[in-house]
């Protein structure tokens, strides 16, 4: 696959009790909180409603036996939004089956690329 050709995206979903608890989404969320420290600031990096944000945090975290994030309350700064160990865990484990799944499929992958039109 060239750099500006087609490229592939897994997008694996873990349905739980109804509605997605581990998606692309929440992970994306995850690794936004992550890198900007606060829910609202990860709103932001993704072009998300914080309303949206919060709502997300919270679905996940109600789904998992252990919180994926904490909540850092005032201070000077406002207080913020952490990733648990567990919130770690996840992203960790989510990109390793991403990668995982691409490895094992990349002939496949090469030969569907094979036949798109140049």
């Amino acid at each position: 696959m060239s750099a500006s050709g087609p490229h592939v995206r897994f997008r694996m979903r873990i349905h739980h009790e109804g509605s997605i608890a581990i998606g692309p989404g929440k992970i994306a969320l995850l690794e936004a909180v992550r890198l900007q420290g606060s829910i609202s600031g990860a709103a932001r990096h993704l072009n998300m409603s914080y309303r949206r944000a919060w709502m997300l945090i919270d679905e996940l975290n109600r789904t998992l036996a252990s919180p994926a994030t904490h909540a850092e309350m005032g201070g000077q700064r406002g207080g913020g939004c952490v990733l648990t160990p567990v919130g770690e865990q996840i992203i960790a484990l989510y990109r390793g089956i991403e990668e995982t799944a691409y490895a094992a499929c990349a002939s496949q992958i090469d030969a569907m690329d094979q036949l798109l039109k140049r």
